[in-house]
């Protein structure tokens, strides 16, 4: 845990458009900064920064906050990442709060295998341009169509001939041959020697979601059909091949901004489509497609487009992703490409347009996939056509969205002529025996962990510390409001959010002045909640609320209060007050248009109009709740006693409109 008064230097430390400069190109337009939105395609900008509130907002997209809420959004890491990222850029020295020392433990061993990973890396980048790198490793992706950017990009190496190069490189440079072993860089023989995993091979590193090298794979250029055309690093304390995905690193902003992943199979099909120009790609670290990998992809997009070799191979690759991808939420299309090419052939042959245009053309849903691929092989047998459409109904039951199963369900049944209720009949079948056999399994892996605990196989406290799989996107969060109380809440919020500490500048004859101190917006606002029970209706607007309280009650200055807001650890705080000091909201209260021009008499007039609209939207909802409660009973003596409520607070309703500022 990073300490509070280190998080609060990185916070007054950040300027805004110095973080942001560092991902976009940012032009001054009078006090603010301008520049073409990272998060949406658009040509013409509209993603303002304002240095002075230290505020981004784009017009286009919505997305508002701070510059450790940019580095979240942007990097989609978590706060506590965002902040050392800030802290690391300033020079700022980030101590996490005491730990245990199998912590210190853990961190350190997790540490020192990056730090010799990325040793590995230099080394093999290094070794690229001796004689031996230029005449092999240069000439190879030089063979493929690499240019010599491209390969600095990737961090492309060369593993040199000789059994020890990196292993006594990095021992010279002090690094201990535990770790060596630990990261899958050395191997050692029964006889003591120490040896090198990777030597005479093209090396592609791969990196982890915030881009330190955790693996390699290793490609030969022997044609020898007894050595392994690839050699890839073993599992290890930072490397999970199920949880990993090449060109993830480089990949993942392009994902997130075009809301869209293209899936290939090869490290070089990745590396020949990024050098065109389509940077939303990535593929699995030498393994199939694995759920852990769909879960990753998830957290940046929900649409998956699968580009395999056109090949059986590829196609039945294909089919199999389909499965894992729809099952996990995401949806799906393929492109095949034509028999003999793999992305890495399409991208070397063609512009980049044509690519673009080719998968935007040749792009089918998994139905239309399916049913073109499997079509051909059951011809006119009727059993054979029975048996396809089970197994796509067994595929449209992979999906958990029953809506999004529905619309499938009709594709499906216009396809073949089949009545939905067939289908719907399949899938329900199919989908309880799924249920069922993840029962089966759930209830198996926890025999097979009380069966581990009483041998005294169950994981001890000393155990190293694993990676955590990386959680699934979240959906948009949608805030929880009522129709009738939400709106002027949200009001109350733009008033303080932009004016909380304005002096309400009431006549001395105002039935609002009591001739003491003037009171500013955030007092006026305060104080009426606080005697109608003090809490908002909404409850996210309620924590904006409460947030703004204590800051303005400890003593903050507006600005103070409204970074405070924006840096908050809670992100959808952070984004409503962003969204609600940024926007220019049409007021509910009537007559807005006749609002006096200077800003001290359209706040004497219209905060206090808002705060009675208030309570009259209050009152009202109450007397809603009781409406739905009668009808909800039967009892007579119980209706008329709401009645009787009712009618009390339509008395207040029509006392509060008669008070009502016009």
């Amino acid at each position: 845990m990073i300490p509070q008064e280190t998080v609060d230097l990185i916070l007054d430390t950040a300027r805004i458009e110095d973080v942001i400069g560092d991902f976009v190109t940012l032009k001054r337009r009078g006090a603010s900064l301008v520049a073409c939105c990272p998060f949406h395609n658009e040509k013409t900008p509209s993603f303002y920064v304002t240095p002075s509130k230290g505020i981004y907002k784009c017009f286009g997209c919505g997305k508002a906050g701070s510059a450790v809420g940019f580095v979240m959004e942007h990097e989609h890491c978590t706060y506590a990442e965002a902040l050392r990222y800030i802290a690391k850029r300033y020079h700022i020295e980030v101590k996490e709060s005491e730990e245990s020392a199998e912590e210190i433990q853990a961190r350190q061993r997790s540490e020192s295998l990056h730090l010799v990973s990325e040793f590995a890396q230099k080394f093999f980048v290094d070794s690229l341009s001796t004689e031996e790198g230029r005449s092999h490793g240069y000439a190879y992706y030089h063979s493929r169509g690499m240019e010599d950017e491209t390969i600095a990009r990737f961090g492309l190496g060369w593993a040199p001939s000789g059994r020890t190069a990196l292993t006594d490189a990095a021992l010279a440079a002090g690094y201990k041959a535990e770790y060596l072993i630990a990261a899958g860089l050395s191997v050692r023989y029964d006889d003591g020697r120490l040896v090198d995993k990777f030597s005479e091979r093209v090396m592609f590193p791969i990196h982890s979601l915030s881009g330190r090298v955790i693996a390699f794979s290793g490609r030969t250029l022997r044609t020898d059909k007894t050595v392994a055309k690839y050699v890839n690093t073993a599992e290890t304390e930072i490397y999970h091949k199920s949880r990993a995905l090449y060109g993830i690193y480089l990949a993942k902003s392009e994902i997130s901004r075009q809301d869209k992943c293209i899936l290939v199979e090869g490290n070089v099909d990745v590396v020949s489509m990024h050098q065109l120009g389509i940077t939303n790609v990535l593929a699995s670290c030498g393994t199939a497609l694995t759920v852990e990998q769909v879960r990753l992809i998830h957290k940046f997009t929900d649409n998956v487009t699968i580009m395999y070799d056109g090949d059986g191979a590829g196609i039945h690759a294909a089919q199999r992703g389909i499965g894992l991808v729809l099952k996990e939420g995401l949806n799906v299309k393929v492109v095949l490409l034509p028999e003999g090419n793999d992305p890495d052939d399409f991208a070397r042959k063609h512009s980049l347009e044509e690519v673009q245009d080719f998968i935007r053309d040749h792009e089918q849903d998994f139905v239309s996939f399916e049913t073109d691929l499997l079509l051909a092989q059951a011809g006119n047998d009727p059993i054979k056509r029975a048996n396809l459409i089970n197994d796509i109904a067994d595929t449209v039951a992979l999906i958990p969205d029953a809506v999004k199963r529905s619309v499938y369900v009709n594709m499906v049944s216009q396809k073949f002529g089949i009545e939905d209720k067939i289908l719907f009949s399949r899938i329900t079948d199919t989908r309880k025996k799924m249920m069922e056999d993840e029962r089966m399994a759930q209830f198996r892996a926890e025999r097979r962990e009380s069966a581990a605990a009483q041998d005294g196989d169950a994981p001890q406290g000393d155990a190293p510390v694993q990676e955590q799989p990386v959680p699934v996107k979240e959906p948009q969060r949608q805030i929880q409001t009522d129709r009738i109380v939400s709106p002027v809440e949200k009001e109350i919020l733009v008033f303080l959010l932009t004016h909380g500490t304005d002096i309400l500048e009431f006549e001395s004859d105002s039935e609002m002045y009591d001739g003491g101190e003037k009171p500013t917006v955030a007092d006026f606002i305060l104080d009426s909640i606080d005697q109608d029970g003090g809490k908002l209706q909404t409850p996210a607007y309620q924590a904006v609320y409460e947030a703004y309280a204590e800051g303005y009650d400890a003593g903050y200055e507006q600005e103070q209060i409204l970074r405070r807001l924006l840096d908050s650890e809670d992100r959808q705080t952070a984004d409503i007050a962003a969204e609600l000091s940024m926007e220019k909201y049409q007021l509910t209260v009537k007559d807005f248009q006749d609002a006096l021009t200077t800003t001290s008499s359209w706040l004497v007039r219209y905060v206090p109009r808002t705060m009675m609209l208030y309570m009259e939207k209050k009152l009202e909802y109450q007397v809603d709740q009781l409406r739905r409660q009668m009808a909800a009973t039967a009892d007579m003596d119980e209706q008329l006693d709401i009645m009787r409520r009712i009618q009390e607070l339509q008395a207040t309703i029509k006392l509060v409109q008669s008070k009502k500022i016009r």
